[in-house]
């Protein structure tokens, strides 16, 4: 029976492994541990393991999981990679490091207004909806793309930092063409905003590809913390 910090290491291996078959440098490559649904108990786990960067989907599990860590895990990096509504913008200004999912302009001017004083700036990637589906969220052209930067750009208490996407299910030509794209956009991005530094794309299941087309940040949940918890 693996434990949590097995299953971290070899994540971290495979994480190497795909830098080294890719010509990067693994240290260019930061592992996000997904801990949507699951446990103080098994964030602690990984905590003790090195692990220091979690993600979260849902708004009030992750407050709640940063306000009960927040004096054991101090250090600790929240980002929150779910669907946001506005009426619940509040909780990840004033509890979380990272926003991965900004699509609109309406959150990303609540999130600096919202920005507890003496907090650093909110770390934001802009979601791309590379493969078009009508399931998923995201914008959809390098126009809006631009667009929605150059506001997170001017706003205060926020830090553009890169995109984020959850590219097309399965592998094949499809998937390669839309993580090629994403590292396209990428490219542009990092022209005209010299910060951006963040391409967030890459899960349990794809990430080797994932890297191999830019990837800076990899998104993995089951391959550490098992299957997703329900009800």
């Amino acid at each position: 029976m693996t434990t949590i910090a097995d299953r971290l290491a070899l994540a971290q291996r495979r994480i190497a492994q795909a830098a080294q078959i890719s010509s990067r440098n693994a240290s260019e490559i930061k592992l996000l541990a997904v801990s949507k649904t699951k446990p103080v108990a098994d964030i602690e786990q990984a905590y003790a393991a090195g692990q220091r960067c979690f993600g979260e989907n849902y708004v009030q599990e992750g407050q709640l999981k940063a306000m009960e860590l927040a004096q054991r895990c101090p250090d600790i990096e929240w980002h929150f990679i779910g669907p946001l509504q506005s009426n619940k913008s509040r909780i990840v200004a004033e509890h979380f490091h990272w926003m991965h999912t900004l699509e609109r302009e309406k959150i990303a001017r609540r999130l600096s207004e919202q920005r507890p004083e003496g907090m650093p700036p909110l770390e934001i990637c802009i979601q791309i909806n590379v493969s078009g589906e009508s399931s998923k969220a995201g914008i959809a052209t390098q126009s809006e793309m631009f667009e929605l930067a150059s506001l997170v750009d001017s706003l205060p208490n926020l830090k553009l930092r890169g995109l984020m996407t959850i590219p097309s299910a399965g592998e094949g030509p499809r998937l390669e063409a839309e993580l090629s794209h994403m590292q396209q956009l990428f490219a542009e991005l990092k022209l005209k905003f010299p910060q951006v530094d963040t391409l967030s794309m890459g899960m349990s299941q794809d990430l080797e590809l994932a890297i191999a087309k830019g990837s800076t940040m990899v998104r993995v949940g089951s391959a550490i913390f098992g299957e997703r918890n329900y009800g």
